[in-house]
C-alpha cells in the first residue's frame, strides 16, 4: 500500500471495524441520576498500579457529566444483554429506562446480568486526535464470564461468540 492513497473517515471506521471487541458500558450516578455510555475502546494497561483504558470521543456530550464522578463502574456486556447496548450507545432518549441495575456507595453504576464488572476512578485524560484516551484506575472488580458469555461487535453489528 502507497502512502499517495488517501485515509478518510468512512474507510477508517470501516477498516478499524473489522476488528472485534467486546462492549462494555461506563456508568455513574451523576446528581442522583444514572449517566452512561458504550464503549468497545475498553482495554487493560497496567498491573501495577491497576489501570485500564477507554477511548472517548471529543464530542461525547456525557464524558463531561460522567467523567466527573469520583467512581465510574465498567460492566462488560454479556450476549445476552445486546438491547442495553444499543440502549446505551445511543444520543437520545433514557439510556437506563428498562435496565437492571445497581449502585455501588461510591455512586459507580453496574448493569445486571454483566459479565465483568470493575470499579473505576479517572486516573488521567490524554489527548489523541479527536479522542481522548482516559486511563481508569481500578478499585474492584469481578467476574461472571463461566455463567454469561460476552457480547461482541465487529463490523458494525453486535454479535455472540461461536463455540
Amino acid at each position: 500500500m502507497t502512502e499517495s492513497r488517501l485515509l478518510d473517515a468512512l474507510r477508517l471506521r470501516k477498516v478499524f471495524g473489522l476488528y472485534p471487541t467486546g462492549v462494555a458500558v461506563l456508568a455513574a450516578l451523576v446528581d442522583g441520576v444514572p449517566e452512561g455510555i458504550a464503549v468497545s475502546s475498553f482495554t487493560s494497561v497496567s498491573l501495577d498500579p491497576p489501570l485500564v483504558s477507554v477511548c472517548i470521543a471529543h464530542s461525547s456530550s456525557t464524558w463531561p457529566r460522567l467523567g466527573s464522578a469520583s467512581r465510574i463502574g465498567l460492566s462488560v456486556l454479556s450476549a445476552d444483554q445486546e438491547q442495553a447496548g444499543r440502549q446505551l450507545a445511543s444520543k437520545e432518549g433514557d439510556r437506563f429506562a428498562g435496565l437492571a441495575w445497581s449502585e455501588t456507595p461510591e455512586g459507580a453504576v453496574f448493569l445486571d446480568g454483566a459479565g465483568a464488572w470493575l470499579n473505576l476512578e479517572v486516573e488521567q485524560e490524554v489527548p489523541a486526535g479527536d479522542h481522548d484516551i482516559v486511563l481508569l484506575r481500578v478499585h474492584d472488580l469481578g467476574s461472571e464470564f463461566d455463567t454469561h458469555e460476552p457480547l461482541v461487535f465487529h463490523a458494525s453489528q453486535f454479535r455472540r461468540l461461536a463455540c
